[in-house]
């Protein structure tokens, strides 16, 4: 198993944002974490990626608990998250932002490969390389968060909310790419409130309600699912 979170809970002061979560990750799955605005999604992905501390709990990354683990050692260990709300360097370059993703990386030509591997998946960031990323538009910005998230050349790919705020037509373009993504071996953790899309590329899925795990099962599953229907599908 490549990823399993046991029974967290997280707190924020004294609001309990999870409840004893547990979900798993295998390797080369694409896993998807739906549910309402403030039902702990972020929250968990925060505490995978070692941004807070769950209370109790374990998460075990390739078997090694990494909840006392730093930030950079997360990712060191193979764990990159492409954030909720993009966060660009606003002042840096298209490539700059991408180089600061292989920021604890020594291996030159791998970093040389994957930045072009991260032009390929996104083209329209090779033809905007020099552009300060701060000029670029919603979807070419979110396109750069994943970017620079895949140049820390991750086993897990951790993605919170890609397609919030996006046009139609680029929400489409981001999905695929994360299904290319993932046919060339990373693994994906998916927040996602747009349910249809994520379930229809994932292999599997947790629903997350007020902090708790309420559902999982394979996608198709859930797709089908009365309760996912009415509450997610809008069906």
């Amino acid at each position: 198993m490549l990823l399993e979170v046991d029974n967290i809970s997280v707190f924020y002061g004294a609001i309990q944002a999870l409840h004893g979560v547990s979900l798993q990750v295998e390797e080369g799955e694409i896993v998807t974490l739906i549910g309402s605005n403030g039902a702990g999604k972020s929250t968990a992905l925060r505490a995978i990626s070692g941004l807070i501390r769950p209370s109790a709990g374990d998460i075990r990354f390739e078997g090694r608990s990494v909840c006392s683990v730093r930030v950079d050692r997360i990712v060191g260990l193979g764990v990159s998250q492409a954030p909720e709300g993009r966060r660009v360097f606003a002042n840096l370059t298209v490539r700059e932002n991408l180089e600061l993703g292989a920021y604890a990386r020594t291996d030159t030509h791998g970093i040389a490969a994957d930045l072009e591997n991260a032009y390929s998946l996104f083209p329209r960031l090779k033809e905007r390389e020099g552009q300060a990323a701060g000029t670029l538009s919603g979807g070419e910005q979110q396109m750069l968060s994943m970017g620079r998230a895949l140049m820390a050349h991750p086993k897990l790919l951790l993605l919170d909310e890609p397609s919030l705020g996006l046009a139609p037509f680029l929400v489409r373009d981001i999905f695929r790419t994360i299904r290319d993504i993932s046919r060339q071996g990373t693994t994906i953790l998916l927040v996602e409130q747009n349910a249809h899309q994520a379930l229809a590329i994932a292999s599997r899925g947790y629903v997350l309600e007020s902090g708790r795990i309420v559902l999982g099962d394979t996608a198709q599953a859930l797709l089908t699912n009365e309760l996912v229907r009415k509450a997610y599908l809008g069906e």
